[in-house]
């Protein structure tokens, strides 16, 4: 079954839900600043939009467009920079 989750005052919503694959969250982020932490390995993937990443352990932002994946460690976090409504696909590993 589906569950839903809301965050940062409900600027990133998402649904998430278990299939043969393994958990994900299917979600929406309105335009902000985000820091999210990990408990297991994420795979995400833009999927409409774009959002300004800051991976752990490095000083550089990446812009990850649509269609593009990146991953995060398990036990760690990340910031996040949205300019305009953006969507994603989050697989957890």
């Amino acid at each position: 079954m589906f569950n839903t989750n809301e965050y940062f005052e409900g600027k990133v919503k998402s649904l998430s839900f278990e299939n043969n694959e393994g958990p994900a969250t299917i979600g929406v982020m309105a335009p902000g600043e985000y820091k999210f932490g990990t408990s297991k390995k994420e795979h995400m993937t833009v999927t409409s939009g774009k959002m300004t990443i800051k991976l752990p352990n490095s000083e550089k932002w990446v812009e990850i467009h649509t269609g593009n994946t990146f991953e995060v460690e398990a036990n760690s976090s990340f910031l996040v920079k949205v300019e305009d409504e953006t969507s994603y696909l989050c697989l957890y590993r």
